[in-house]
């Protein structure tokens, strides 16, 4: 059995840009994700949440799905387990943090060297994990 060491987790924001060409941060998107040659993990929500997203765009929906399929896109479970903190995480952002950021703050607890991708600079800015360190994340210029 081999041990789970995720470099670089994915958030919602740049799975949708990948995979819709008309996106604002598509080519951003485009040249991260594929010059990173190890997989990418996300949460199940997370998954749902850019599903979601992309329910309108058929062929991105589909290409999405594959990419977890084949294992490009790994799947990192929390809950159950974690619940008791990503409800603190809930608690100490409230307005700001919902399932899925807190989600990564505690995969980020758990591998605290993976770098996270994401949109998202306003918030993952301000989270902090329990040791008081920032989410390391790796933001569009």
């Amino acid at each position: 059995m081999s041990v789970v060491r995720p470099r670089y987790l994915v958030d919602a924001g740049p799975l949708v840009a990948f995979f819709l060409a008309g996106d604002q941060h598509h080519l951003w998107s485009l040249a991260t994700i594929r010059g990173l040659k190890e997989p990418l993990y996300t949460t199940e929500t997370v998954l749902a949440e850019a599903a979601h997203l992309l329910k309108r765009h058929d062929p991105a929906l589909e290409r999405l799905c594959v990419a977890v399929h084949t294992g490009r896109i790994r799947l990192l479970s929390v809950i159950p387990a974690q619940l008791p903190r990503i409800a603190e995480l809930l608690r100490d952002y409230p307005g700001r943090a919902d399932l899925g950021d807190a989600s990564f703050v505690v995969l980020s607890e758990l591998y605290p060297l993976a770098t996270l991708l994401t949109m998202n600079r306003s918030n993952f800015t301000i989270y902090r994990r329990a040791d008081g360190k920032p989410v390391p994340c790796l933001f569009p210029s």
